[in-house]
């Protein structure tokens, strides 16, 4: 089985009802074509450096997958299609680093 990073963006005025059914749709998606989902985390809402479509921010999720590529082809495939979202990418690895959250918000403490 392969290892995949797939980070897709979706729009900023989306309902938390919304954000939910695009994190179940495309978990499911995964799962329907044999692949196993390792850690799914939810980046939340993060601004642009240049607009995409005319939007500032947009909504980040990362999924951690294991499959064959033949589950590659069909998220993005559905992903093309679906009006709600704005970026998709998928990376290849060799292992996963499930140890570090990259966009955890840590606490400041004052001093």
């Amino acid at each position: 089985m392969n290892c995949y990073e797939h980070t897709l963006i979706a729009k900023q005025d989306l309902q938390k009802k919304s954000l939910e059914e695009i994190k179940t749709k495309y978990q499911s998606i995964i799962e329907q074509n044999k692949g196993k989902v390792v850690k799914l985390e939810e980046w939340g809402l993060m601004s642009f450096s240049i607009p995409i479509k005319q939007n500032k921010r947009g909504y980040y999720l990362h999924f951690k997958f294991e499959g064959e590529g033949k589950i590659v082809e069909e998220l993005e495939k559905k992903e093309r299609i679906d009006d709600q979202l704005l970026r998709f990418m998928t990376v290849k690895y060799k292992k996963f680093d499930l140890k570090n959250n990259f966009f955890e918000k840590k606490e400041r403490s004052i001093t």
